[in-house]
């Protein structure tokens, strides 16, 4: 089933469709920090599919980062401990009020709404086993997720850090070009991925579908 997006615009005439669009007088675009769509869901989105409806001549591609990969570089220790571990994601930051009282409404907040939805909270496995797949990967990313489960935010914040800026080291990523028609889908529960905000000038429209996934399960070490 389509997982419906409560923040993004809706295409007027197919409401479950998402619009991630930038004008060439705008300066901010959407999903430039290496993210992963609806992990504040208790039940997150297994997948994303993103149709290229106008693109720039130059710039505006997509990154994508391996977390099976990130994963299995990490030292056993590191392994060892942080699938023990839970942690807290949140929309409250990214699309609420709070958010949005920070934000240039005539930029990037003309584009999202709805900010009275933004009361998700959810916890996660740190380390998820694949409901597929059954391989381990890892499952905190910089937008949404807040701290570990049990940790203080100033606790959490440098072994996070740590995490996302290991999770997208070049041997763990690839880079999407787009062209007019172009579709990419990905599995939200194995991947990051950031869009690059390298177009000043220029427009972009893009159309996306989420798609329902399950409750995540913690991996053993």
């Amino acid at each position: 089933e389509i997982n419906v997006n409560r923040f993004f615009q809706a295409v007027e005439t197919h409401p479950i469709i998402a619009e991630v669009r930038k004008e060439a007088d705008q300066k901010a675009n959407i999903g430039a920090q290496w993210h992963t769509d609806h992990s504040y869901d208790e039940i997150p989105a297994m997948g994303s599919i993103l149709y290229a409806r106008e693109v720039p001549a130059v710039g505006g591609d997509t990154l994508f980062a391996s977390m099976y990969a990130a994963y299995e570089a990490l030292s056993d220790g590191l392994k060892q401990m942080l699938s023990t571990m839970n942690a807290e994601h949140s929309s409250r930051h990214v699309f609420g009020e709070v958010a949005y009282s920070d934000r240039d409404l005539d930029d990037l907040g003309s584009r999202l709404g709805n900010t009275d939805a933004a009361t998700q909270d959810a916890i996660h496995p740190v380390i998820i086993r694949h409901p597929l797949s059954g391989r381990p990967a890892l499952y905190v990313n910089g937008d949404f997720t807040v701290k570990f489960e049990n940790w203080t935010q100033v606790e959490s914040q440098p072994l996070l850090d740590y995490l996302y800026a290991h999770a997208r080291q070049n041997e763990f990523t690839c880079r999407f070009h787009w062209q007019q028609g172009s579709m990419a889908i990905w599995d939200n529960r194995a991947t990051h991925h950031c869009a690059l905000n390298d177009y000043h000038g220029q427009r972009r429209l893009m159309h996306r579908i989420t798609i329902d996934g399950e409750a995540l399960q913690a991996a053993a070490a």
